[in-house]
């Protein structure tokens, strides 16, 4: 949660990628936040994206936050939030259950919120899990601790 969020954020399809952040001195703590900066793609102008902000965290363990104020095309969805827990494991592997929860307004879209949820996001989101590895294994700097 405390790496380049650029490098995790790649994009996706139409879901544009992460190009910044501002207003992240308090990112990682409890109640901090930051903002959102993503690239231009055909469903959103690019600029300033959404707000990410932490709700929960116990070190090495937990992490729950919450991503609102959402500046592009939503189909009603109006947040989303994350939990990351990690175990560590006998053999010296760390586990990690990623699990996120989205909340819509409106029962007109629940089928597009529905088939956006299971189909692009979660493939999204493998994408994302990848890129931490990636960022892991290559034991890339925080930039935040």
């Amino acid at each position: 949660m405390l790496c380049d969020v650029t490098k995790v954020h790649t994009g996706f399809g139409l879901m544009p990628r992460v190009t910044h952040c501002t207003e992240d001195a308090t990112w990682g703590q409890v109640g901090g936040s930051r903002k959102v900066f993503m690239a231009r793609t055909l469903t959103f102008k690019g600029g300033e994206a959404a707000l990410d902000r932490v709700l929960e965290r116990i070190e090495n363990q937990y992490w729950k936050i919450e991503i609102s104020d959402m500046k592009a095309a939503s189909m009603g969805i109006v947040k989303f939030q994350g939990e990351w827990q990690t175990r560590q494991m006998d053999d010296g592997n760390i586990e990690v259950l990623y699990t996120y929860t989205v909340f819509t307004k409106g029962v007109l879209l629940f089928p597009l919120q529905w088939l956006f949820t299971k189909l692009l996001w979660r493939t999204y989101m493998k994408q994302v899990i990848n890129n931490i590895k990636e960022l892991a294994y290559s034991e890339a700097p925080y930039l935040q601790d």
